[in-house]
C-alpha cells in the first residue's frame, strides 16, 4: 500500500482510512477476480463446446428409438457435458484436460481422462456402444420356463385293498351273526 495520506490540519497525524473506501478496493479486488473465473469458466464451456461438437457423427449414428442417451452441456458451477443419466464430461484441475466419468453407486469412476479430443470421442464411443449392448439383452425377454407338470404320488393300493378286506370280513360276520341269531 501506499503512504497513509495526511490532511492538512494535522500535518503529522495519518488520515483515518474511510471503510467506505476499503469496501471500494475490496470490491474492485473481487470483480478483478470473479473475472478471470468467469474467463476459466468460459474457456471450460467452450472446450466443452468443441468436443461435443466432435461428437455430433457418433450420435447421429444412434438409432432414434434408443433413448438411453441425453446429450447436453450444463452450466453450473462446474461445466459438464452430459452423455447420458450418468456418465459426464468435464474439464479437468488444469481446465484443459478433460475428464470422462461415470456415477454408480459405489463412487465416481473415471473412464478416461486425456487432453486430446479425439480419445475423449474413441472413449465415448466405447462407452455408447456398451450402453447399447446393456439395453439389447435388458430388452430381451427370455423364454418363460415351462413349468414341470408333477405327476401326483402314487398312492399305495395295499391300504384300500386291506381296509376293502376287512370292512368285507366284518359284513360277512355281521350276515353271519344274523343268521345265526334268527335260526335260533
Amino acid at each position: 500500500m501506499s503512504e497513509p495520506e495526511t490532511s492538512g490540519i494535522n500535518p503529522g497525524q495519518p488520515r483515518p482510512v474511510r471503510l467506505r473506501d476499503a469496501l471500494l478496493r475490496a470490491r474492485i479486488e473481487a470483480a478483478d477476480r470473479t473475472g478471470v473465473v468467469v474467463d476459466l469458466r468460459d474457456a471450460e464451456v467452450a472446450r466443452l463446446e468443441i468436443l461435443n461438437d466432435a461428437l455430433d457423427p457418433l450420435f447421429a449414428q444412434v438409432p432414434d428409438r434408443i433413448d438411453l442417451f441425453d446429450r447436453g452441456i450444463s452450466q453450473g458451477d462446474t461445466p459438464r457435458l452430459w452423455i447420458d443419466v450418468v456418465a459426464h464430461i468435464m474439464m479437468g484441475r488444469d481446465k484443459r484436460q478433460y475428464r470422462f466419468v461415470q456415477d454408480t453407486r459405489f463412487g465416481r469412476i473415471v473412464l478416461a481422462e486425456s487432453h486430446d479430443t479425439a480419445v475423449i470421442v474413441d472413449a465415448v464411443t466405447d462407452y455408447v456402444a456398451r450402453r447399447m449392448v446393456e439395453r439389447e439383452h435388458a430388452m430381451v425377454v427370455p423364454p418363460e420356463p415351462k413349468e414341470e407338470v408333477a405327476e401326483p404320488p402314487r398312492r399305495s393300493r395295499l391300504w384300500p385293498f386291506l381296509f376293502g378286506f376287512i370292512l368285507g370280513a366284518a359284513a360277512l360276520f355281521g350276515v353271519a351273526v344274523l343268521a345265526a341269531l334268527r335260526s335260533w
